[in-house]
């Protein structure tokens, strides 16, 4: 039952900093284009402009 006195905090503490770090990801858009990354895959080089070769 004693257990429970430093679980209980640290339980709390450990869901408020995932909180805070989403929402900090949230206002740094991490979450704004979820679509791009999937797409630009199957864009061909040579039609984005790319000569990094």
């Amino acid at each position: 039952m004693s257990m429970l006195l430093y679980l209980v905090p640290v339980a709390l503490f450990l869901g408020g900093a995932a909180l805070l770090a989403f929402l900090w990801a949230l206002r740094a858009g991490q979450y704004d284009d979820l679509d791009g990354a999937a797409e630009r895959i199957l864009l061909d080089e040579e039609k984005r402009g790319d000569s990094a070769r």
